[in-house]
Parts: C-alpha cells; sequence; structure tokens
C-alpha cells in the first residue's frame, strides 16, 4: 500500500504526523508527497521519520515554465485525455495564476502572466505530474484542498488512472470528515456501508442527538468565522493603530524584510513580497478608515425575504467547485431578480471578507432595488432563521440552513447537494421558477437527513481539524490529537492494524 499526501504549507506538518501514525499503528512505509512551500519541503526532506520515496516541490515545477517551448499539439493531447471538458478549470482554479491574490491582497485582480504562459505553466505541470504519478504508482491520494493547476491536475490525472482520491475536510464542529469524488461528496457510490445493524442504530442515535442540541443551540463548524472573532467594524480594524500594536507591527515588517533578503524562497512564485504586504495592507486601512455603516440596512424580521450569504473569496469553493458562478454580485442580481414580488433579498458579508471588500462592490450591490445589505456583526444564524429563503453559491451557511430544516438553493458543487431536497441552480434562467418550488413546495425529508448524518459520522473522526492546523507548535500533542484522523484512513483503505 501506497500512500501519497498533498502537503500544503501547515498541512504538510499534519500530513507528515498522519504518515507517522500510520507507518507506528499500521505498518504503512510506503509514500510520496506533492509539495507546496520549500520550507515545507525542506522539513520533509531533512526529517529522520520517514522515507518518502518522492516529494514533489511545487514551486520546483512551476520555474521550468520560462524554458519550456509551448507545444499545442501536446496541450490537444492534454485536453482530449484529460479535459474537463477542455484545459481551462486547471487555470481558472488558480488564484495566484489568474489573479496574483494571495501574493496580492484582494480585490487584487491582474494575472501576472499571459495566456502564452499560462499555457507553458499547464504543460510544464501536466508533465511532471503525470510522470511523477506513472512512477511512484500510489494507492490513494489524500488532499487538503485542491486549489491550484498543481492539485487539480494531479486529482483528475490520479482519477483516471485509477488512484483513489480523498479530501480531508470539515463539515461539523469537531469533526473531520473524508470526502471523495469529483464534487467532494461524502457518500460514495461505490463503497457501500459496512455498519453492523447495532452500530447503524448507535449511529442514527447519534443523529438524532445532534440535531436536537444543534437546533436549540446552533453552531458553526468553524469558530472563528463568528463576528466576534472578526474585524468587523471600524474599531476592531482601527487598532492597529494604538501605540503598542503598531510598534508591534514596526518590528514585524522589519523582520520582514530581513527574512526575505535571507530567504532562499523569496524568488518562488508563491512568496508574498513584503512591499506588497504593506502597499495592500495601506490600501486596506484607508478603506477601514472610511468604514461601511452608512450602507448597511436594518434587518426587519416581520418581512418576507431570502437569504445570500456572500462566501469568501479567492477560495476553492468558488473557483474549484463553482468554476461559473464565481461572480457573487451577478448571482446577487440574478436571485433579487428570480424572488416573488414583495420579497426582499438579504445580503450579509462573510465575517472575514469585511475589511478586504472595497465599497464600490456593495455600493453596485446596493443597486438592486430590493436588495438589503445587513450589517455583518449580525449573527448568520439570526438570519437564517428569519429568512424563507436560503441561496449560496457552495456556503457552508446552505448546510447549516439543512439542518435547520430551510429551503436551500445551491449554484456549485455543494457537498449537501446529495440530499433531493437541496436544489441546484444550473442555469440562471431555470431560477425563478426554482424558488417558486421552494417556497411554495418544499418536500423537507428528516429520514433522509438522519440518513445522511449517518453516512457524515462513518466516514468521520473526532478531531477538530482546524484547531490542531492552527496548533503547530507541539508536534506530539498533534499526533494524538490526529489519531483517531489517521485510524479512519486506515478503516477507507482497508488497512488493518
Amino acid at each position: 500500500m501506497k500512500i501519497c499526501f498533498f502537503l500544503q504549507r501547515r498541512f504538510a506538518y499534519l500530513g507528515h504526523n498522519l504518515a507517522i501514525i500510520l507507518k507506528e499503528k499500521y505498518g504503512v512505509s510506503d509514500f510520496c508527497g506533492y509539495v507546496n512551500l520549500r520550507s515545507s519541503f525542506n522539513f520533509l526532506s531533512s526529517q529522520k521519520d520517514i522515507k518518502y520515496s518522492n516529494l514533489l516541490l511545487d514551486e520546483d515545477i512551476q520555474k521550468k515554465y520560462k524554458e519550456e517551448t509551448l507545444d499545442l499539439n501536446y496541450l490537444q493531447w492534454l485536453e482530449k485525455e484529460y479535459g474537463t471538458p477542455n484545459l481551462w478549470p486547471y487555470i481558472a482554479v488558480d488564484r495566484i495564476i489568474m489573479s496574483n491574490q494571495l501574493l496580492r491582497e484582494y480585490p487584487y485582480d491582474k494575472p501576472p502572466y499571459t495566456h502564452e504562459e499560462m499555457l507553458r505553466l499547464l504543460q510544464v505541470m501536466s508533465k511532471s505530474i503525470l510522470s511523477f504519478l506513472e512512477k511512484e504508482k500510489p494507492d490513494a491520494i489524500f488532499f487538503s484542498v485542491i486549489g491550484s493547476i498543481g492539485t487539480n491536475l494531479l486529482f483528475h490525472m490520479a482519477e483516471k488512472l485509477g488512484v483513489r482520491c480523498y479530501r480531508i475536510a470539515n463539515c461539523l464542529k469537531d469533526l473531520t470528515t473524508i470526502t471523495y469524488g469529483p464534487n467532494l461528496s461524502l457518500i460514495n457510490p461505490m463503497e457501500p456501508s459496512v455498519l453492523t445493524d447495532a452500530q447503524q442504530q448507535q449511529l442514527l442515535i447519534k443523529s438524532k442527538t445532534f440535531l436536537e442540541q444543534y437546533r436549540s443551540k446552533p453552531v458553526s463548524y468553524y469558530i472563528k468565522s463568528d463576528p466576534q472573532y472578526q474585524q468587523t467594524n471600524q474599531t476592531r480594524q482601527l487598532q492597529i493603530l494604538l501605540p503598542k500594536n503598531l510598534l508591534n507591527f514596526v518590528k514585524w515588517i522589519f523582520r520582514y524584510f530581513y527574512n526575505y533578503l535571507t530567504d532562499e524562497s523569496r524568488f518562488d512564485y508563491t512568496y508574498i513580497k513584503p512591499w506588497y504586504y504593506l502597499i495592500d495592507g495601506l490600501k486596506r486601512k484607508i478603506r477601514n478608515i472610511v468604514g461601511l455603516n452608512d450602507l448597511y440596512d436594518e434587518p426587519d424580521w416581520n418581512e418576507d425575504f431570502a437569504f445570500f450569504p456572500l462566501q469568501f473569496e479567492p477560495e476553492s469553493g468558488l473557483l474549484h467547485v463553482a468554476y461559473f458562478k464565481t461572480n457573487q454580485l451577478e448571482t446577487v442580481k440574478q436571485v433579487a431578480r428570480a424572488l416573488p414580488v414583495g420579497y426582499k433579498l438579504y445580503v450579509k458579508e462573510h465575517p472575514t471578507m469585511v475589511m478586504y471588500r472595497p465599497r464600490s462592490f456593495y455600493k453596485e450591490l446596493k443597486k438592486n432595488p430590493n436588495v438589503k445589505l445587513i450589517n455583518p456583526t449580525t449573527k448568520g444564524f439570526d438570519v437564517i432563521s428569519q429568512a424563507k429563503l436560503i441561496t449560496t453559491i457552495t456556503g457552508s451557511c446552505g448546510w447549516e440552513a439543512t439542518l435547520l430544516k430551510k429551503p436551500v438553493i445551491t449554484f456549485g458543487q455543494a457537498f449537501y447537494n446529495q440530499l433531493s431536497f437541496i436544489k441546484k441552480c444550473r442555469a440562471f434562467e431555470d431560477l425563478p421558477q426554482m424558488v417558486k418550488e421552494q417556497l411554495e413546495n418544499f418536500n423537507y425529508d428528516e429520514n433522509e437527513l438522519l440518513e445522511y448524518l449517518i453516512k457524515i459520522f462513518e466516514s468521520s473522526a473526532p478531531v477538530d481539524l482546524i484547531s490542531v492546523w492552527d496548533d503547530a507548535s507541539d508536534s506530539q500533542r498533534q499526533k494524538r490529537a490526529l489519531e483517531p484522523l489517521a485510524d479512519l484512513i486506515a478503516k477507507k483503505l482497508g488497512i488493518k492494524a
């Protein structure tokens, strides 16, 4: 059994600890990895716990494109063999390649590459990854995210070659789920349940208890997305101007510049230049000084309204699983036009995006006469509980609303689309009729939801992955926290201790 991990940023350390557990507890010794960030690569190359047969560094592949000659015959072959159905989704999912974001802060949106350079990048990436897969022949690959040319190619090429591909993700608080398939679905149709009748009954009771507790006190799977933890108002956003905070910021900037001058990875395409951080940070603070309070509307819980929560961007939840619906302004406009007369559309910003989104975005949004922009300090669950309909591209808000028995329409490949009473809108011209059906003939099915929750619990481990991800200071503590997830991986792969 050979396992490949996508070892990305801080997940490189989590993935490595998972490999150690699988080696020590299950005897798995054959590992390889696709790595993002040179610092992660250096750590993995120098450690002695796991001997990886191959570590393919994304940044090293990228450097080859400058010497690569564009070969359209090869790209046409690649499109025929691995297109979905063409090659553009591989490029469009990559926020750095398409918009230079990550290196520059949102809303910066200018590609750093020409069309030909993008194609040469795709060419060198695909050649290296295909060679890697053919040489290493992994039995399974585990991803933490799919959000770049490299990971998208790795995923689709591996699937076509018969490699089992899984994603490690969160969908319930304190649970980490292993998802499967191109739309990250939780239920693998090729993987029948192995639960005994007693285990099925036990998980049914667990699912009912979860729903009862959730409905009495709903909580997000990612607690830090709650408005109280984010800079959702001017007071919080401008705390950096306090003398102590300002001094700490100046010290941090000096360290950043020093590290840049001494860091071997400073020429990698994923390295954030310190002057860009300063420029974009200054622009952000100026926007925050102006503020947004004059644009917010007061909610009226007595009126009929639908709810559209804006999503964080750039993220794979838009770029990867909602490839044709990434323009949130356009989606809001179409939802507003699809509502019955007298209805309003309440739009609320994602708490982590408040300090990044420019005023021009919200002013454009408010040109829709039946749209209200709700203050992001308002809790999402308060809006969901009063809304007649929830619309979302792929957001977790749709899943939270589903658990609260609310009608939901999605626009991308959300994992909960598998439920029959969730409606996915593929074309905007279908939206008005879909809205009408969800408002007038919503067929919620509690038993179906319970069966789905059983599948989630069956495919999950009691691991708060986000907390473990955030705390990499103690490797031994991290290993102890990750052991149930390693057990779940072994179960998925049929490996015995």
